[in-house]
């Protein structure tokens, strides 16, 4: 299994270009399942959550045509029977977004429970409910999510708990419903946007998208299109906290920078310097790094998915920081790998309280899930010696060439298999 061995202690200067949002990627690749004619889609990002996104349209019976690698043609009109893998359905969260399509297009789905990065109990209820709302029955069987409608008429629903994917699916399912649909509490994450603006081109009706409140009038048909994939935010954010926290001088390219906000207001707030442009971003810190307080809250409150790197700056932070995030369950369970490497953090229930201390130490370290990765290669990058950070799939799910990009702008990382790293020690 590939690891990441990185010789830290080097600020990071110079430009990286960031990729298609993940986010955005696999909720619109899932919706091509609607569309009437074939889609071709621009600014994909590589990574191993869009390759089984489309391995399960093909297994489906779409055809697909990498027209580069970050560029795709995709046809699911020979799609005739909507069910979902169930290996590669398990294997990421986004299978979720497939329940949505399918009922959208099929009047049903059968789908298996979502998988994904291990970050507690996220229950499917609000999105139950929503297609409950347009007409749909439900049903768990053997593990399976089975869909059935005889038809999907539009209808007005307000959801419990703001939710991100509950948002996505009651969007998808409701495109081709009769009548209207109105999502009350809906999510406002850019990638809901992006997927309503990717929709909409097609000929869809939907209106609020980025609110609390969007309204659908279903449609019948929805034309092939090429469509632009947004900028991710996440990698964007990611990028520019390593770069503060190796008190390095990075541009940062390719990005969205009203997306960004909550998470420049927080880098400013710990001293670091956020320079906007149309763009990009530029980043870079010449003095010491400050103590502040995190709340994670939905958008565009500070991001839950850049909790675990920015909690990892503040290992460095002059004085105590406070960080909390009650959005997952799991979310702190990285901390334990950094105290591996000297940072002096404790946990009590949904805050961590982080004591900065002078530097981090590298050590060996294990990645368990995506952004805690992340995080771990940015202590790495912090640290003085060699750091080895383990199970790295997790973080290959949504970064794309995460070492190439970093060693492009001054670090030293190297991807390495057990053999590689056991022969260099020998």
């Amino acid at each position: 299994m590939d690891k990441f061995v990185i010789n830290g202690g080097k600020p990071l200067h110079g430009e990286v270009s960031i990729s298609g949002a993940k986010n955005a990627a696999v909720a619109i690749v899932a919706a091509t399942i609607l569309a009437d004619e074939p889609v071709v889609l621009e600014n994909v990002p590589e990574i191993s959550d869009i390759s089984i996104c489309l391995k399960i349209l093909y297994e489906m019976g779409a055809s697909i045509k990498i027209i580069d690698k970050n560029t795709m043609r995709i046809d699911t009109r020979g799609i005739s029977d909507p069910v979902v893998p169930y290996e590669l359905a398990r294997s990421i969260r986004a299978s979720s977004y497939f329940m949505g399509t399918l009922l959208g297009r099929f009047k049903r789905a059968d789908v298996p429970p979502p998988g994904g990065c291990d970050l507690g109990d996220r229950p499917i209820d609000q999105h139950l409910k929503a297609f409950s709302a347009l007409g749909a029955k439900h049903s768990i069987d053997g593990g399976i999510v089975s869909l059935r409608a005889d038809e999907l008429i539009g209808n007005t629903f307000f959801f419990d708990k703001c939710t991100v994917g509950g948002t996505i699916n009651a969007i998808c399912a409701s495109v081709k419903a009769k009548g209207l649909t109105v999502i009350e509490n809906a999510a406002k994450e850019p990638h809901i946007v992006d997927l309503a603006n990717f929709l909409n081109s097609m000929g869809a009706n939907i209106m609020g998208a980025g609110t609390d409140v969007i309204k659908v009038r279903g449609v019948d048909f929805l034309k092939g299109i090429t469509y632009t994939v947004i900028p991710d935010q996440i990698e964007a954010g990611t990028y520019m906290v390593a770069a503060a926290a190796t008190k390095g001088n990075v541009w940062i390219k390719n990005v969205i920078p009203k997306h960004l906000e909550s998470i420049t207001a927080k880098l400013r707030a710990v001293g670091a310097t956020v320079e906007e442009f149309d763009e990009s971003v530029h980043v870079y810190v010449d003095g010491p790094l400050l103590k502040t307080t995190v709340k994670t809250l939905p958008h565009p409150g500070f991001p839950t998915d850049m909790q675990p790197q920015f909690s990892t700056l503040l290992t460095s932070a002059e004085g105590t920081s406070i960080v909390t995030d009650d959005i997952f369950d799991n979310r702190f369970r990285y901390v334990s790998e950094l105290r591996r490497m000297g940072a002096e953090i404790t946990v009590e229930g949904t805050t961590a309280v982080i004591q900065g201390v002078e530097k981090l130490t590298g050590a060996t370290v294990r990645a368990t899930d995506l952004r805690a990765g992340t995080a771990l290669v940015i202590a790495g990058l912090m640290a003085s010696g060699t750091t080895v950070v383990e199970n790295i799939f997790h973080i290959e799910r949504g970064y794309e060439n995460i070492d190439a990009k970093l060693n492009s702008i001054g670090a030293d990382i190297k991807r390495m298999s057990d053999y590689d790293i056991t022969r260099k020690i020998g």
